[in-house]
């Protein structure tokens, strides 16, 4: 399961990744926000990594203006690993080789066709482990002795 969230800079974009999860098939949970009211992006941030943190779902899509604020917020959560993706290659490795599991969009720099193939290529790309392996679980190494 997906859970899925934005800040007013990012509520349009959210609801057209959600209408491509939907024909896609894929089961998700909006965590907010539900309009363009302006809204402070650390709450639905936190809201998104909580899920995750506490495995109740596996993967995270983040959708502000720039991606970069929410990834912040994202990344203070034990076990979350956030990236912000700009096109398909960085949401392609930043599973292959980090074993993300939040996406962190920003709708100021990508538009409605260019987010649902970032989101797909996130969506369909392995972690590739092997050598990559070692360096994820050093980040987890490093959060379990920062992140008491």
């Amino acid at each position: 399961m997906i859970v899925i969230g934005s800040d007013h800079g990012g509520y349009k974009l959210k609801e057209e990744v959600k209408k491509y999860l939907e024909e896609a098939g894929i089961e998700y949970k909006d965590v907010g926000t539900d309009s363009e009211t302006s809204v402070n992006y650390p709450e639905f941030a936190a809201k998104v990594a909580e899920e995750i943190s506490s495995k109740k779902a596996e993967t995270g899509i983040l959708i502000c203006r720039s991606g970069i604020g929410m990834s912040i917020v994202a990344n203070k959560f034990k076990g979350v690993r956030c990236a912000p993706c700009y096109e398909e290659q960085t949401a392609k490795f930043s599973r292959m080789h980090n074993n993300a599991n939040v996406l962190a969009l920003g709708a100021d720099y990508v538009n409605v066709n260019k987010a649902i193939c970032i989101v797909r290529m996130f969506l369909a790309t392995p972690f590739e482990g092997g050598r990559h392996e070692e360096r994820v679980n050093m980040i987890s190494e490093i959060e379990n002795r920062n992140m008491k």
